[in-house]
């Protein structure tokens, strides 16, 4: 009995179609695969340093195939521990932390631990004891703080008084005021006279300068931690009819701080690099993925931005 040739062919063709299929189900399964997430919370998103970070974040980790969710907690602890337990219930592949409170957010980080969930912390630091955090990148604030006290000490001749626009609930603060003193305790003549807590924004730094200022008349310059703590103590000095008269140090860099530097109304801001921090604490997670051995703590060195630096600055009016 003679078969016809496409019978012999039949077995062929069904195997054919039976890799393809397979082949569009691969294809499909791969497509269909979540990609790693990585939660961030972050202090704030009104800030432009914390928004850089933010942009940046995103921006990288797309580049290495990750999905990256950002939020904030806008200064609440408890919002931010919130934000941690919605990123474990969404399964987190790792965890990034600008923390509201250094020292409170130690139980939603031991709650990742024990999840299994890699911490990481960008620009403010963990200091909640048995909190683990794989790696914390950070501006080297301490000697950031250090170049802010050394900038004071140049700028003032004499017997002085200096207040400080603080915000202790930071890792970062602690250490930008602790090298500040330092540096200033160096110049006997300067006497802290002040040190109130402006929340790191510019409304409330602007209410703690306006009672400095009523507080202690003869004021002669103000340390603030951050760029919109230092343009809230400008905008209360303006106020005050003392502009020229006390001088104000900030730490950022941000372009309205950079400009009023170059307008007089400031005289110096520290240098940060939020890109840099953003883009090294996504590679550390990269790394840490991947097996590799990360540092503990990557610190990002300052620099200090005065009317000079600001003159040539082509980005500036």
């Amino acid at each position: 009995m003679r078969l016809s040739r496409n019978w012999l062919l039949l077995p062929l063709i069904l195997s054919l179609v039976l890799l393809s299929c397979d082949r569009d189900k691969n294809k499909s399964s791969t497509a269909d695969k979540p990609k790693p997430l990585i939660a961030v919370s972050l202090l704030t998103l009104t800030n432009p340093f914390f928004k850089e970070i933010a942009d940046t974040m995103r921006a990288e980790g797309e580049k290495r195939g990750y999905e990256v969710l950002v939020t904030s907690g806008e200064f609440d602890p408890a919002k931010q521990k919130d934000q941690v337990k919605d990123f474990l219930v969404r399964k987190a592949t790792a965890i990034v932390l600008s923390p509201c409170d250094s020292k409170s957010i130690g139980t939603a980080i031991i709650e990742a631990n024990s999840a299994g969930v890699p911490v990481f912390t960008a620009d403010i630091a963990s200091i909640a004891p048995g909190a683990k955090v794989i790696c914390h990148v950070a501006t080297d604030n301490y000697d950031g703080g250090k170049l802010a006290g050394r900038a004071m000490v140049e700028l003032l001749n004499g017997k002085v008084k200096v207040a400080i626009l603080d915000h202790p609930e930071a890792e970062s603060v602690m250490m930008r005021t602790k090298g500040f003193l330092e540096e200033t305790a160096k110049a006997p003549g300067i006497q802290i006279v002040a040190r109130l807590p402006g929340g790191g924004a510019r409304d409330k730094s602007f209410a703690a300068a306006q009672d400095i200022l009523q507080g202690h008349p003869d004021l002669d310059a103000i340390f603030a931690i951050n760029d919109p703590s230092a343009l809230g103590a400008i905008a209360a000095i303006e106020k005050a009819g003392k502009t020229g008269k006390i001088k104000v140090i900030g730490f950022d860099g941000q372009p309205e701080a950079k400009q009023a530097v170059k307008d007089g109304k400031m005289y110096a801001t520290v240098l940060q690099h939020p890109r840099q921090i953003a883009s090294s604490t996504i590679d550390a997670i990269a790394k840490y993925l991947s097996g590799e051995s990360v540092p503990p703590q990557n610190l990002i060195p300052t620099a200090l931005y005065r009317q000079a630096d600001a003159q040539k600055d082509p980005e500036l009016k």
